[in-house]
């Protein structure tokens, strides 16, 4: 089967992106503590009816807890009946993306549109990351001008397929690229590139329009 023998691994990284402990993940699936550090720690893969319990409890699905769902790209299935879709007030969105991760960042580049991955985090109300100087935000980024900056976008989404359901947020405001001194309050702030890599160069990014929907049913 496709994508088994790491069952373990998946396990703990779809738990911890729910934000769960492992005392809460097994209350949810009707099991003991004890078994879920041993699945977690262990690279062989439960039978069937295990998976599929964790798999419900957890907000995903069997395929993606064996690592089948890797190569494509998410949402590949129908669309719920009757959706709600609900806007977010600024508040909400920052919550939501509070805990950082991967989002994109969306620009208008030399070769025109441009949307790339980023490691973010939430620091003093702006959004941070880091990329390398000399790449495609160094460069189509910097107007030339003191005191001007570029607008971009930068996007984060949740999207749960197991329920059809989820999030995104979206948030303008201009690219600034940060100086040595302020780049160096950075240090202990856990950043680290998405790609890799000897990437020094902070940028960020001060909200200065926050918007964000929820789509759920009924």
């Amino acid at each position: 089967m496709e994508g088994t023998g790491d069952f373990g691994h998946r396990l703990t990284y779809h738990r911890e992106r729910s934000g769960l402990t492992v005392e809460q993940l097994a209350a949810r699936a009707g099991m003991s503590a004890g078994y879920i550090q041993y699945m977690e720690s262990h690279s062989d893969n439960p039978e069937r009816g295990t998976m599929a319990r964790l798999a419900d409890a957890l907000g995903t699905t069997v395929q993606d807890l064996l690592g089948g769902g890797r190569d494509r790209p998410p949402g590949g299935g129908p669309a719920m009946a009757n959706p709600v879709l609900k806007v977010l007030e600024p508040e909400e969105c920052l919550r939501l993306i509070a805990p950082g991760g991967i989002g994109r960042v969306a620009f208008n580049g030399s070769h025109g549109p441009t949307v790339l991955p980023v490691n973010y985090r939430l620091h003093g109300g702006a959004i941070v990351f880091r990329t390398a100087f000399g790449g495609p935000m160094d460069q189509d980024l910097r107007t030339g001008l003191e005191g001007v900056e570029i607008k971009v976008g930068f996007e984060v989404d949740r999207i749960d397929e197991a329920h059809r359901q989820g999030w995104s947020v979206l948030i303008q405001g201009p690219a600034h690229h940060m100086r040595d001194d302020e780049a160096a309050e950075m240090a202990d702030a856990g950043i680290t590139p998405w790609a890799g890599g000897e990437r020094r160069l902070y940028i960020r990014i001060v909200p200065h329009r926050i918007t964000g929907r929820r789509i759920h049913g009924l």
